[in-house]
């Protein structure tokens, strides 16, 4: 009798767990992400700064390469707290219909400097996305994504399937190709509705597959087994590059964070298997470099280069993966999307904005990095 009575005991207070009931309180039950009011407060800020950040035509930035109005009006609309119809969004919207070129196809300006058409054109088209303006925009989003397509490196260009440039994009047509555009031109593309079946993703695949320290099958680079770590590099053009200084084909190309997010990244929006080995081998690097407080892979001297850059690649990357919690080498779990936020809440400026105070690959503009910021955000909102 006794064993019956504590045995329907035991299975109360399991029912009770199981239903959040423990104690009367059902907020036991774990939530993930930020503080909701924390994050509210943090984009609010973010959004008023852009307010009054923005030039009489619409634009951010404008002196500065094109794309800063794509990149913060993309991360303005992604948080859904600003709509399309809103003056602000609004006066940026018709900024980037001032550069559509119709003959050309991309969305860059009338006569923009070669090197700016594939960035600018891209973060434009998922800016016009996120608008959800279907009917207005679809015919400048097919040419656009059209346009894209001519600039990869493939046949057209004279290369082949064994060229290491095959399947990546750069600047432009001409530019040596690199994954932080071919990342750009995925996000584009993928946003434009191509999917993993199309030709385009294909031969991108071939290209970003190249740029992880990872020999086999997928990658011939003699460089590729130096380090075999499962990182991505900047590039596998030519005889490989990667940003982090100190790195050579001949002793090994030293992959970093923001590129092994965006490489992962890439290959799940190509259509790879998040059990594919690729994937699995650049998650373990993940895993064992997990931090929120610097581009890791840098040296220490240049922890912070690109590191909203890195923030919202990161934050896009385990989104794509569908991943919560990263449990890092030493097996200790991590709330993600909260530690981006607090790591954004510790760097935000009193006047709502953030900038790096590493002022290299444009981080030095607080427009692009608040941009950069929000976009992050968007992928942390609090949720059960």
């Amino acid at each position: 009798m006794k064993t019956r009575r504590g045995l329907i005991v035991c299975l109360a207070i399991v029912l009770g767990a199981v239903l959040g009931l423990s104690n009367g309180n059902c907020d036991e039950v774990k939530r993930l992400g930020p503080d909701a009011q924390k994050w509210e407060k943090l984009v609010d800020k973010g959004i008023d700064y852009l307010r009054n950040a923005q030039a009489p035509d619409g634009s951010w930035s404008a002196k500065q390469p094109m794309g800063v109005t794509g990149v913060v009006l993309t991360g303005l609309l992604r948080t859904g707290k600003v709509k399309a119809e809103d003056p602000m969004a609004a006066k940026a919207l018709t900024y980037i219909e001032s550069l559509v070129n119709e003959k050309a196809g991309h969305i860059a300006g009338k006569s923009p400097a070669v090197g700016l058409q594939n960035y600018v054109t891209s973060v434009n088209v998922m800016a016009l996305v996120e608008a959800k303006r279907e009917g207005k925009y679809k015919k400048i989003i097919g040419d656009a994504t059209a346009f894209l397509k001519k600039l990869q490196w493939d046949e057209e260009e004279g290369k082949n399937p064994s060229d290491n440039f095959y399947g990546g994009a750069g600047y432009d047509s001409k530019s040596r190709p690199d994954l932080s555009n071919t990342q750009m031109f995925l996000d584009a593309l993928k946003e434009a509705g191509v999917g993993p079946d199309d030709p385009a993703l294909k031969k991108a695949l071939i290209f970003v597959s190249r740029c992880q320290n990872l020999k086999g099958e997928h990658n011939d680079q003699p460089w590729a087994d130096k380090i075999n770590d499962g990182s991505f590099i900047y590039s596998a053009a030519g005889e490989g590059s990667s940003k982090v200084e100190g790195s050579s084909p001949e002793t090994g190309l030293l992959g970093y964070g923001s590129m092994t997010y965006a490489g992962i990244k890439s290959m799940i929006y190509c259509g790879v298997s998040k059990d594919d080995p690729r994937v699995k081998k650049a998650y373990e690097w993940i895993q064992k470099h997990y931090t929120v407080d610097s581009n890791p892979g840098m040296p220490k001297v240049q922890a912070h280069r690109g590191l909203y850059y890195y923030y919202h690649t990161m934050a896009k990357c385990l989104d794509a993966l569908g991943i919560d919690e990263v449990v890092d080498a030493d097996g200790k779990k991590h709330d993600w999307r909260a530690d981006i936020a607090e790591a954004l809440a510790q760097r935000q400026k009193p006047d709502g904005s953030w900038v790096n105070d590493k002022d290299q690959w444009m981080e030095g503009d607080p427009n692009l990095v608040t941009g950069y910021a929000l976009m992050a955000l968007s992928y942390c909102k609090p949720k059960k």
